[in-house]
């Protein structure tokens, strides 16, 4: 685990925005300020890293010894279980949405693609980190294949998972999609996906926080807007707890 202090310090703010969530929302004034304030800090983010600046990536023997599920950490769903059984041979990942060549891959088909490995620090919005390795496609290379048409803003990916009895969901801007280390990792540390880490895929966004990190994906779609999906807000814990969209660091 990696002590750093700044993360400790947007855990508290994350902690606070979610106590604080219900009196915010009742705001205008309040909803237009924290707008202006994640965009400085998206714009900020890409004007100081670029936009296609690289996260740290460390050795093997920087690795943490274990790297913890949070979040969900199983699925309850029969066909999950049962797939998880027996290695998800009849899974299948989506590309579907605002695209002119929808696809459905089984896990097989996603490790057949030209992969990308990279060793990386995991931020947690609750103060925590870890180092693992992580290897899977890039984002990249599904949306070419799928040829996401013009009107595409944002890509969201779709999750088994539930949580307080919702979808589990997070979504990205296409900066962000087209990432050389926003990738669909199907290995972690040289396994397969643990159950509790998100498997058979999850999704790494290297510059952001962890809750962006979407785990049991089953399909990516490309959309203008995110504004008729869940709340409007472009996220899960957007959605429930009031965290910010973009959560680049």
């Amino acid at each position: 685990m990696v002590d750093l202090p700044r993360r400790s310090l947007l855990a508290g703010i994350a902690a606070m925005g979610a106590a604080a969530c219900s009196k915010i929302n009742e705001s205008e004034t309040a909803k237009s300020l924290f707008k202006a304030a994640e965009d400085g800090h998206r714009i900020t983010h890409r004007a100081l890293a670029g936009k296609q600046g690289l996260a740290p990536e460390y050795s093997r023997a920087e690795s943490s010894p274990t790297f913890r599920g949070n979040g969900s950490v199983t699925v309850a769903d029969p066909f999950y279980q049962e797939q998880l059984a027996r290695g998800f041979p009849e899974w299948k990942l989506e590309v579907k949405g605002l695209v002119e060549k929808p696809l459905a891959l089984t896990l097989a088909e996603v490790r057949a693609l030209p992969q990308r490995t990279q060793i990386t620090r995991h931020d947690c919005v609750e103060g925590w980190s870890a180092i693992g390795e992580w290897q899977g496609p890039q984002l990249a290379a599904l949306l070419d294949a799928a040829k996401v048409k013009e009107g595409a803003n944002f890509i969201v990916f779709r999750c088994a998972d539930v949580l307080y009895g919702r979808d589990y969901y997070e979504s990205i801007d296409m900066v962000d999609a087209y990432h050389p280390q926003t990738i669909i990792a199907h290995t972690l540390n040289g396994e397969p996906l643990p159950e509790k880490n998100g498997a058979p895929l999850r999704m790494r966004i290297e510059r952001q926080l962890g809750y962006k990190q979407a785990k049991y994906v089953k399909a990516i779609e490309a959309v203008a807007s995110f504004d008729d999906i869940g709340q409007g807000k472009g996220g899960f814990w957007e959605d429930v707890a009031g965290y910010q969209w973009y959560a680049g660091v």
